[in-house]
């Protein structure tokens, strides 16, 4: 449906792509602005985490809107994210994945292969997934 690479120039576009084609598929409000800021707030974190640059792979997988953010950073797993919204606890930051994670009924991260077209060889990256049901 949509594959894109992306960099911080990029991103107001790639958020219109992403609204645009939840819209096609279904996906109605208020569900599908919650999906576009989580979208958002994930190649966000790839371009200001992860080396400037990431790659979306936007599709339908049954019932559900999927999309897959990859990087080419260090890496990191859920275990980042903090379980309270981040602010209660003193972390001035954070707040991304962990809405991400909060609005989607699917949301993992996964160790990368550095397709985000990785300088460094030995920054393999991270994938994370967030989906949405269509309903």
């Amino acid at each position: 449906m949509l594959q894109r690479r992306f960099t911080a120039r990029l991103l107001p576009r790639l958020r219109l792509l992403v609204e645009e084609c939840a819209a096609r598929e279904g996906l109605c409000e208020p569900r599908r602005g919650e999906f576009v800021l989580a979208v958002d707030e994930i190649a966000g974190n790839a371009v200001e985490h992860a080396g400037g640059s990431g790659r979306l792979v936007l599709l339908r997988v049954g019932d559900e809107l999927e999309c897959r953010i990859s990087d080419a950073g260090p890496g990191f797993s859920e275990a980042v994210i903090p379980e309270l919204l981040p602010g209660l606890d003193g972390a001035p930051k954070g707040r991304g994945l962990w809405l991400a994670r909060l609005v989607a009924d699917r949301f993992a991260v996964a160790a990368g292969t550095a397709a985000a077209g990785a300088a460094d060889a030995d920054n393999a990256g991270a994938t994370v997934t967030v989906a949405v049901r269509l309903r």
